[in-house]
């Protein structure tokens, strides 16, 4: 296979207004919540990356009418239109092959909704998605009486499923390998029979991700209550009816880099999209830049960074909360004084490559003072960033963090920036419109 690659000179400056695509969050849960829910869903501002595109086929396959519609407002744009099953899956094949490529957005709540259906199914994907853990939600649904078996390693995708009638009740699920294992058991819950309690044990990470979902579930029409630090409850025998109309914000963890690349290169930068009201927790990425110097101004669905008037600093954060968002601190740190630590982002290697080791390769290519621990990464930017050659490991977040050494003199190579088509395939495109080759005036 050939070798591709982009070549970013040097931007001294950028500016201007961006309006982000859907999040892929929000995108696949709502494809999700709105094929199991009553009615007919119309969803705007649909993302299509390749994430979406895998949960769209295998809803296909499941039999859910899924189309594009006229945007009423824009002629640029076409709405997502879902007419709902009204409840859980009916497979005709069996078993039924479902192939979801690298997506845990997809592979994990499909996983759920899969086990509580009629029907048998594979699921499967890219090998590194074979790398990546699903055994705390497998333990978790088991418990509950459902049947799922590891074609391959235990504890990871491929999963042999043969649907069952599960009924609810109690359960425990371990929360400290991903967010998304919780989000998967919660929104299958409503369509069991039973009231369920969710006993949530570990370290929470992505703790913001778990309220986004259980967000999104009660705008969907189901009853959930996180009652305490580790417990929450749901109302079984409901399930979920369409709300007609339904906006998919903007990208949070998208909106990153244009904001590192205000802060660090001067100008404003306003992305569109996500918000002070936006249910996403990587909105709190910007606070992180105010931190570290930057001017931070947050609109209900907008939010815009400068330069501050010093240089950045770098600081000690614990960035659990965001670690889709805190990759981009790490490439910042480069254009920070003094040091930066980024903690408690363990995760990171679970991620569509491990990104701790991943981000430590790269950075010391260009110079930098690293230090990669098991949940941590400490960085000491270089006197001057050395031009490098930076592998992406088939990651979309190490592509557009890495865009940010645009704005060093040496500029930057990107191997394989394709793989931002997962979430933003227009990345590139959008970047170039806000980064200025030549200083303003």
């Amino acid at each position: 296979m050939t070798e591709t690659f982009l070549k970013l000179d040097f931007r001294p400056q950028c500016s201007g207004e961006i309006y982000l695509p859907g999040s892929k969050s929000i995108a696949n849960r709502a494809l999700l919540l709105a094929a199991l829910a009553d009615g007919t869903t119309i969803l705007e501002n649909m993302l299509d990356s390749d994430d979406t595109r895998y949960m769209r086929s295998a809803l296909r396959d499941l039999g859910i009418t899924i189309n594009e519609v006229a945007n009423v407002a824009s002629e640029q744009t076409a709405d997502t239109l879902v007419i709902g099953n009204n409840g859980l899956f009916t497979s005709q094949s069996s078993p039924l092959a479902l192939f979801l490529g690298n997506a845990g957005t997809a592979m994990r709540p499909l996983t759920a909704a899969l086990a509580a259906s009629a029907g048998e199914f594979s699921l499967s994907g890219e090998p590194r998605m074979h790398e990546r853990p699903i055994g705390p939600l497998v333990d978790a649904l088991n418990a509950l009486g459902a049947d799922i078996r590891y074609a391959g390693e235990q504890g990871f995708p491929p999963l042999n499923i043969k649907g069952r009638s599960l009924r609810g009740g109690k359960v425990t699920i371990d929360g400290s390998m991903s967010s998304q294992f919780i989000s998967a058991l919660l929104m299958v819950l409503p369509l069991l029979p039973e009231n369920s309690e969710v006993e949530l044990s570990g370290t929470i990470v992505s703790a913001p991700y778990i309220e986004l979902t259980i967000a999104m579930m009660r705008q969907f029409g189901a009853e959930v209550e996180w009652c305490s630090p580790r417990c929450i409850q749901i109302v079984g025998n409901r399930g979920y009816k369409s709300p007609g109309r339904y906006w998919i914000e903007g990208d949070a963890s998208s909106a990153s880099y244009f904001l590192a690349a205000a802060a660090i290169a001067g100008g404003t930068i306003r992305v569109h999209g996500v918000g002070k009201e936006s249910l996403q927790g990587d909105k709190a990425f910007a606070k992180v830049l105010a931190a570290m110097g930057a001017e931070v101004d947050y609109q209900p669905r907008s939010i815009a960074v400068t330069r501050g008037q010093k240089p950045l600093q770098g600081g000690d954060f614990d960035l659990n909360a965001i670690p889709d968002a805190a990759m981009t601190i790490a490439t910042t740190a480069l254009f920070a004084e003094g040091t930066t630590a980024i903690r408690n982002i363990y995760n990171w290697r679970l991620k569509e490559s491990d990104r701790l080791h991943a981000m430590a390769t790269e950075l010391r290519k260009v110079g930098a003072e690293v230090e990669e621990y098991d949940d941590a990464i400490v960085i000491k930017p270089p006197a001057d960033i050395r031009h490098a050659e930076i592998a992406t490991y088939d990651d979309h977040r190490m592509a557009m963090c890495f865009s940010l050494l645009a704005f060093s003199p040496a500029g930057v190579t990107i191997l394989e920036p394709d793989c931002c088509r997962k979430t933003y395939p227009h990345f590139f495109t959008d970047f170039a419109s806000v980064c200025h080759p030549v200083a303003l005036r």
